[in-house]
């Protein structure tokens, strides 16, 4: 049977008051009654009831994490951001993955929200109305991390993505490229279609190089899509020679494609890629890519969530964390 609060007062002969002092690290106990208290829990190997102490408190010391894909490393980075500063703060983890799919994402959250979670990290693709309208209504402050929100009515940690891609297009502009292609997200996401993509066309209009809609090719983030984007830029008349890609996990999978077919990459087609993970230095030639503070972007989300949580004053609720381009093997 569970051992009980009641039980360690009872073989400590003290009350259970005193009891929960000790555990919660009240100083109003005698020494010599501290000790009594800590060897019987030992004794009896009494551990207490997170759940029977949040109904106490009002406070679970619980934050519910909803990512798309643990698996994903772009997200096991942000996971572990999280993950380190509410160790720090002293919260606990709930880890849900929702495979992004919105009724699974509001499935998670309202279950979530019904085991007293005292707030709630979210990561999505596509923030939904629907999804903001949950949100508004939740009882505990939820922050994104990663994830954007049109209106920015919900807090939220992110790079400037319209302006590192950007960036990125800029560096092959510089290096005198004029057929500059780019793999990117679903369209659907706001992240691709109105971040991304337009950094993309920025660069190309700035720069007087029209703007080819063959060459920008839509994948899911896989391996395998970028296998298949590099395919359908190869079949164009005019090839081109530089290649932006939205996930590194898709950039693998054009730098394959092309060495799959006898092309060597940077000779034939210099390539960029947009994340940072560990595996853009993993793939050979290693990823030139956009670095993208993913275990920042984590962390931060969480010291937000906290200060929510603890009802601090926040004077930012949109966090834009700087970028920058990280040149290797895969440009000349």
């Amino acid at each position: 049977m569970n051992v009980t609060i009641y039980d360690v007062a009872r073989e400590a002969n003290v009350s259970m008051a005193t009891v929960s002092r000790v555990v919660n690290g009240n100083p109003n106990v005698k020494p010599a009654t501290r000790k009594k208290v800590l060897e019987v829990i030992e004794r009896l190997g009494y551990r207490p009831n997170a759940v029977a102490r949040g109904l106490a408190s009002k406070k679970t010391t619980t934050v519910g994490v909803i990512i798309p894909d643990i698996s994903n490393p772009f997200f096991a980075e942000l996971a572990r951001g999280i993950e380190d500063i509410a160790t720090m703060y002293k919260y606990n983890i709930i880890l849900s993955n929702s495979d992004q799919n919105k009724d699974k994402e509001l499935h998670l959250l309202n279950t979530m929200l019904g085991k007293q979670v005292d707030g709630i990290v979210f990561m999505g693709g596509n923030i939904s109305e629907e999804h903001v309208t949950e949100f508004k209504r939740s009882p505990a402050p939820i922050v994104l991390a990663g994830s954007l929100e049109d209106s920015e009515q919900v807090p939220s940690v992110n790079i400037d993505y319209e302006q590192a891609t950007y960036d990125a297009v800029n560096t092959f502009i510089e290096k005198g490229h004029k057929r500059i292609a780019m793999v990117i997200g679903p369209f659907h996401e706001p992240i691709n279609k109105e971040k991304k993509l337009v950094g993309y066309q920025k660069a190309l209009e700035a720069a007087g190089i029209p703007v080819d809609e063959a060459l920008v090719v839509e994948g899911d983030y896989t391996y395998d899509s970028g296998i298949e984007a590099f395919d359908k830029l190869i079949e164009l008349p005019e090839k081109p020679t530089a290649i932006y890609v939205g996930s590194d996990e898709m950039a693998v999978g054009v730098v394959h494609g092309a060495q799959d077919k006898g092309y060597s990459v940077p000779d034939d087609f210099e390539v960029i890629s947009s994340d940072n993970t560990r595996i853009s230095l993993m793939v050979r030639p290693q990823l030139t890519t956009v670095i993208q503070p993913l275990y920042d972007i984590g962390a931060v989300a969480m010291r937000l969530l906290t200060k929510f949580m603890n009802k601090e004053k926040v004077s930012e609720h949109t966090v834009v964390l700087p970028h920058r381009i990280e040149l290797r093997s895969s440009t000349k």
